[in-house]
């Protein structure tokens, strides 16, 4: 899911003549009058998981198998979606801020999966653990995937409606800030904004290339953090070309 999809922010004036999705790929930055910032749930990472799952269902329902719990089809596609389920949660769960900790990551997966082949077609190497791995052989119908891919569905269109009732939009003069149903709206003076941009999760940033924007404006005493928010070198860029003499410092954990 990408930010281009999200709905037009309802408060945007008929006559304005560029809309949300022009503002965000607009090829020329130095142009845009409005930049639109959406900070989005953690939900958003789990599109793989989603894929995984419409994918595992396609397979096991355009294979024609009838009797799943003793097809070979049905086990490699569950242990397939179970694999990226695995994957997506950590990348959910825990945050991964620099290239050791990925490397660090993708090692452990590997030391698995490796595991998983040698004591899967050599079960006599360690009896034990091998005969775990053959009685390893795990199942599920087309339905049950189609349900998975139907809920995250609906989860991401709830996304996309709530994101219509809270979100950021630059001006060159002020930052405003739509929320409520009633869209209520606070403004901030938007000359000497201060941003820092942050990517505290490498595997997040691969994902939907996005990151932590941290505006502080002036005369206030509390930052405004957005979290997830996508695509965000590309915002930076507008926010700089749109500013000016805007101070953008960028800060990666150590």
């Amino acid at each position: 899911m990408s930010e281009e999809n999200a709905a037009t922010p309802p408060d945007v004036p008929a006559s304005s003549s560029i809309s949300p999705a022009e503002a965000l790929e607009d090829k020329h930055p130095a142009n845009a009058k409005t930049i639109y910032l959406i900070s989005y749930p953690k939900i958003i990472f789990l599109y793989p998981t989603f894929f995984a799952a419409l994918l595992a269902g396609l397979i096991i329902y355009f294979g024609g198998e009838i009797d799943v719990q003793h097809s070979r089809t049905g086990e490699i596609a569950t242990l397939m979606f179970l694999g990226v389920l695995t994957l997506n949660l950590c990348v959910v769960t825990f945050d991964f801020p620099r290239t050791t900790s990925l490397t660090l990551f993708f090692f452990v997966a590997m030391l698995i999966m490796g595991a998983f082949l040698t004591f899967t077609y050599k079960p006599d190497l360690v009896p034990a653990i091998g005969d775990v791995f053959q009685h390893l052989k795990p199942w599920a119908n087309a339905q049950f995937f189609f349900l998975i891919a139907a809920i995250l569905f609906c989860f991401y269109l709830a996304v996309l409606v709530t994101v219509r009732y809270d979100y950021w939009e630059v001006r060159p003069n002020e930052l405003l800030h739509h929320h409520g149903f009633l869209s209520d709206l606070k403004r901030y003076p938007a000359p000497n904004l201060r941003i820092d941009k942050e990517i505290n999760d490498v595997f997040e940033y691969m994902l939907l290339r996005s990151g932590r924007l941290i505006l502080h404006a002036r005369h206030e005493t509390r930052a405004i953090v957005l979290d997830n928010v996508l695509f965000i070198n590309h915002k930076e860029q507008l926010l700089t070309k749109m500013l000016g003499a805007l101070q953008v410092s960028v800060r990666d954990d150590e």
